[in-house]
């Protein structure tokens, strides 16, 4: 029975990328109020890495995830975003701590955070209370993505079509939860906006149901150099994660998440964030950054070159880890990008008995949007 359901996913992941790659545009508008969009992406990965982190090994995975709105007035928009996936890739095998693709694989849409629920990943209903120019208040209910609405960022901030990494994706320190009931109410103020949230988790790694709250500051520059992001992101659970004593903690990060263009071709990012590191966690700071290219040197607008690092310092047994990552993303069409992707891992561990592991990670990712 497994075998059958995973060649079927992997039979509706290739109709479905056919099925964009023949559309005439680049969302499906079934009506004025009713449309389709989403993205597919497959990726094939290898390393080259010590036997402790299992040594050369290869894998690949494949995902479909489709986006159904409905704009029910100028104001209310229902959405619902599904996931479907073949294989876990390299994250099921490798030995490195951070996953080497940030991407929901078939693990992940199965059973989401313990509620007996596949495959459905957000479904939320938004209302936009609208003041003035750049001016509106936007209220939204339902199953929601914390990582849709704080820590963003324009270069380091897509699994999809940016860095691969989980590290060089979002805050490994700032503990964004996905795919469980809440709420988000944003505001947008001219240059400046404010985001806060809250959600109910149905399980953590020990089992226990936990709640969530977030929320970020980000101010929008723009200047003769270009457009800037400056963002303060804040998040915390309650106190239902256990600590080495037996008793239960809850969890603190903050994090700053920035993002400047400098002229037509370069852009920098940074992401810095720190934990409380009360109950157990892998890692209490974080300190990342790295530079976008885009193709417009060679005349390609679309294509982009990234260069991204990260260092996470560790706890509970890990000493630190590091991620180095470039990429070439080469866009085909208006659906279609084919992305080149090398990854240096490297982590270290406190107890001696532990060997410390490095290695190499090259991959090849093909996304369709649509």
């Amino acid at each position: 029975m497994k075998t059958k359901t995973h060649q079927f996913l992997k039979g509706l992941i290739s109709l479905s990328l056919l099925v964009v790659l023949a559309a005439p545009g680049r969302a499906y508008d079934i009506t004025d109020r009713f449309s389709i969009n989403g993205v597919g992406a497959g990726v094939y990965q290898y390393q080259w890495a010590d036997a402790a982190a299992d040594g050369d090994i290869g894998r690949g995975a494949a995902l479909f995830q489709p986006e159904f709105s409905l704009k029910l007035t100028e104001t209310d928009e229902i959405s619902a975003v599904f996931g479907f996936a073949a294989g876990n890739g390299l994250n099921e095998v490798t030995g490195f701590s951070p996953a080497p693709w940030a991407a929901d694989l078939e693990d992940d849409v199965k059973d989401i955070n313990g509620r007996n629920r596949d495959y459905l990943l957000t479904l939320w209903y938004k209302h936009t209370f609208v003041f003035g120019e750049n001016h509106s208040l936007g209220v939204t209910g339902g199953i929601i993505d914390a990582t849709a609405y704080i820590d963003e960022n324009a270069f380091a901030n897509d699994e999809y079509t940016q860095f691969m990494n989980e590290a060089l994706v979002n805050s490994s320190v700032g503990f964004l939860p996905s795919y469980d009931i809440g709420g988000a109410v944003e505001w947008e103020f001219g240059n400046f906006d404010f985001t806060v949230l809250g959600m109910n988790i149905g399980e953590n790694d020990d089992g226990n149901s936990y709640h969530y709250f977030g929320g970020q500051a980000a101010c929008k520059l723009s200047t003769a150099m270009g457009d800037g992001n400056y963002r303060l992101i804040i998040g915390g659970t309650s106190e239902d994660f256990p600590d080495e004593a037996g008793d239960t903690e809850g969890l603190f990060g903050v994090t700053f998440s920035f993002d400047q263009e400098f002229g037509d071709v370069f852009g920098a990012w940074i992401r810095l964030g720190w934990q409380e590191d009360k109950a157990p966690v892998d890692y209490d700071a974080l300190y990342s950054g790295g530079l976008n290219i885009t193709g417009r040197w060679y005349n390609r607008e679309a294509d982009n070159i990234g260069l991204g690092y990260a260092y996470l310092k560790g706890k509970n047994g890990i000493d630190g880890s590091q991620v180095g990552e470039i990429y070439w993303r080469v866009v085909l069409n208006d659906y279609v990008a084919v992305t080149a992707d090398l990854q240096y891992m490297k982590d270290e561990y406190d107890a001696e008995e532990t060997a410390d592991i490095d290695g190499w990670i090259a991959g090849v990712r093909m996304t369709v949007e649509f």
